[in-house]
């Protein structure tokens, strides 16, 4: 059996009831977590005013999460990705490079309202959609000038909507064939220059996800085998097909994710998690009219985030210099930090033109395991603090707690909604396997709108 054909039967016919216990626990967080960073992101204005756009909302099964707004699934699917992914707070799994998440659940809710799925299909199509794109991303080494939103997310997409359609493994195995070919050609830039044309580049991935599905179901094809040609011969030179099935049904990649706290880059956390040690250990913290400068040593990814001036909101998610100089004014690295009234402020410009960032070849060296950092802040006085971090705070080796995600996920959802009605709607994800239908979870998010 080639792994084409085993991961398709995989992704069809695993069985909901037998997801076990602690992935049925994790792909709630996850959930949960993708509600709140839609909800923060859809308060953005840009994302009010597409939302607004003729054609964009109307009649429609699905909702834009954080408005009391309808759409066609494709529709809500593209709004609510990239929302999801416009405050930098939608979690991640450092081993494909990505954002599984994001790239699955806004394409299944989305379908799951359409088809009155049960809570248990719903959340199982979740899981497997994050595991079947997450392992193209282990699978693929993409080119060092793609961003990785907007390429292999489309097969996170597609899968969990193939499962809600009831699709068997043949049909699965053409849904990844075509949807391979649906992947964006993503330009790293974006990122780094503040294009925030990047934002929708997951959001494209979940509509391309239902695209798939209904061009499955008009007839079309793709090719024989369409994901070791893209992801391995067009957006990659190498694809290893034997990372698509690995321990595939045993190791989960939900159970090897990360949840972000700070609202930018991953690629900063390392550093801003080392910055936290020393100003908590500094006496009365650090006061930063008396930082003459900080130094910070990471690896490749990291260090190329080195512009001490971003031009908006987005390239000042991806910047250490900025990201250090904020968390250091604000004392916070929330979203509150990475606001246009922070990139214009004189006093956070000052200190990041002090902050300079380096590889270190044996931090890099410790990738995909690890995302080490080392900082040092040199005050006035001549005196320097270091600390070092191995880890980012969040990831499989340092987790974060239940209640931490829940109160991350209260202040993103306060941007639109009420507490009481947020925490309504987190309970209501936390028992979801258990519910006939997702209807209640719908009702709950246009009630709270």
């Amino acid at each position: 059996m080639d792994y084409l054909t085993e991961v398709a039967e995989f992704a069809a016919g695993f069985r909901a009831q037998d997801l076990p216990g602690e992935v049925v626990e994790r792909t709630r967080l996850i959930i949960a977590d993708c509600v709140g960073a839609i909800v923060g992101g859809a308060a953005e204005p840009e994302m009010q005013a597409l939302a607004a756009r003729p054609g964009m909302a109307g009649s429609g099964a699905a909702l834009l999460i954080g408005t009391g707004l309808s759409a066609h699934p494709a529709q809500a699917a593209l709004v609510n990705g990239t929302a999801g992914t416009w405050l930098e707070m939608d979690e991640g799994n450092q081993f494909c490079k990505g954002h599984p998440g994001m790239h699955t659940f806004p394409a299944a809710f989305a379908y799951a309202q359409l088809v009155g799925a049960s809570g248990a299909d719903f959340l199982t199509a979740v899981a497997i959609g994050y595991e079947v794109g997450a392992r193209v991303g282990i699978a693929t080494a993409l080119r060092p000038s793609m961003h990785p939103h907007g390429t292999w997310g489309t097969i996170c997409a597609v899968v969990a909507v193939q499962r809600l359609a009831g699709r068997d493994a043949v049909g699965m195995r053409e849904a990844l064939n075509i949807a391979a070919n649906l992947t964006l050609a993503t330009s790293r830039r974006t990122m780094l220059e503040g294009g925030t044309v990047r934002n929708v580049f997951a959001g494209v991935s979940n509509q391309m996800g239902i695209l798939a599905n209904d061009m499955v179901e008009a007839g079309f094809c793709g090719e024989i085998n369409g994901i070791s040609q893209v992801f391995g011969k067009v957006v990659s030179d190498t694809f290893n097909a034997d990372a698509m099935t690995e321990a595939l049904g045993e190791r989960w990649e939900v159970m090897r994710n990360y949840f972000k706290m700070h609202s930018c880059c991953r690629y900063n956390h390392a550093a801003l998690d080392a910055l936290a040690m020393i100003a908590a250990e500094a006496p009365g913290g650090l006061d930063p009219a008396r930082i003459a400068r900080v130094d910070v040593e990471s690896y490749s990814l990291a260090a190329e985030l080195d512009d001490p001036r971003p031009r908006n909101t987005l390239a000042g998610k991806f910047s250490v210099p900025f990201a250090v100089a904020t968390t250091l004014i604000n004392r916070s690295s929330d979203v509150g930090s990475f606001t246009w009234d922070q990139i214009n402020n004189p006093a956070i410009l000052e200190l990041a033109a002090r902050v300079t960032v380096r590889e270190d070849p044996a931090m890099t060296a410790q990738l995909p395991n690890h995302r080490p950092a080392a900082v040092t802040v040199t005050l006035t006085d001549g005196t320097s603090l270091t600390a070092r971090t191995e880890t980012n705070r969040g990831d499989w080796a340092d987790p974060y707690p239940p209640e931490e995600i829940r109160a991350k996920y209260l202040s993103l959802t306060a941007r639109l909604w009420p507490e009481a009605a947020a925490a309504a709607i987190w309970d209501e994800i936390m028992v979801l396997e258990m519910r006939p239908d997702i209807a209640k979870l719908g009702a709950l998010m246009r009630q709270a709108a």
